[in-house]
């Protein structure tokens, strides 16, 4: 798919940071062993990635709105549209070697996701999708899988760090679903972990508390290739609320009943 001027804008964009982001990369297990450690590096990769975003995109939008996650959010001059940005999504990832993290881009107008850019540095694969236009990984179309059965289903989550106060749930939810299923994955990026499901890697996901920035892309991209996604509590917004529930057709209300139980 071509994809609109945006959409080209974004993934230069994508391409670009994820380029200095892979560099970066590199440096990050001499770091490991260093006394000065890596947490530092890190941080100064994910803002420098999150410039060279900001100026690809500035530069060929300029009356946009801006919300990324290591810098203030800007009002644009056009007040309908803003791009919407995680430069590092799998910080942790990231910081430890391992080579599961991404960039991620959105573009909202009038309050929706209308396009998105997920990029994989690491293995090269650029995720994206327009609103009404399908999915798509490079030049492969995304679908959703076709499971029917839990047992058969393997799922994602984010499992809450340093004793947040959301880690009991997920526990629960855990207590619940793996008895039933074929497997549970725990990755460490939910940008990427959204477009696993579009991709048909994963047949469903669900994470509580999550940043718009980590999920406006990846969520576009979902359903785009067929995916249903919801917030975890009915009638609650997606992207404000941060919880959601995200799964194939086929299975999505077993699997949403599991977690909602």
């Amino acid at each position: 798919m071509q994809g609109s001027a945006n959409l080209t804008v974004m993934k230069q964009a994508a391409r670009k940071a994820g380029r200095s982001l892979s560099k970066d990369f590199r440096e990050v297990e001499n770091l490991q062993v260093s006394s000065k450690g890596a947490g530092d590096f890190v941080s100064r990769a994910d803002i420098a990635a999150e410039q060279i975003i900001r100026d690809e995109l500035t530069a060929a939008r300029p009356n946009y709105g801006w919300l990324g996650e290591e810098s203030d959010p800007v009002e644009g001059k056009d007040p309908t549209r803003r791009w919407i940005v995680d430069p590092l999504d799998g910080t942790t990832n990231f910081l430890h070697g391992l080579p599961h993290w991404a960039v991620s881009i959105a573009l909202e107008h009038k309050g929706e996701i209308v396009s998105a850019v997920v990029y994989d540095a690491s293995k090269d694969e650029l995720f994206f999708a327009e609103k009404g236009q399908g999915a798509w990984m490079n030049e492969s179309r995304l679908r959703v899988s076709d499971r029917t059965k839990m047992i058969e289903a393997v799922f994602a989550t984010g499992i809450p760090f340093g004793g947040r106060a959301d880690l009991p749930e997920t526990l629960q939810d855990l207590a619940r679903i793996m008895p039933a299923v074929a497997g549970v994955r725990r990755f460490g990026a939910a940008a990427l972990d959204l477009t696993y499901v579009a991709a048909g890697r994963y047949d469903g996901y669900w994470e509580r508390n999550l940043n718009i920035w980590d999920i406006a892309a990846g969520v576009l991209i979902a359903r785009e290739a067929g995916a249903f996604v919801e917030a975890l509590t009915p009638g609650e917004s997606v992207l404000e609320g941060g919880s959601l529930i995200a799964g194939a057709e086929p299975i999505f209300d077993k699997f949403a009943r599991v977690i909602r139980n």
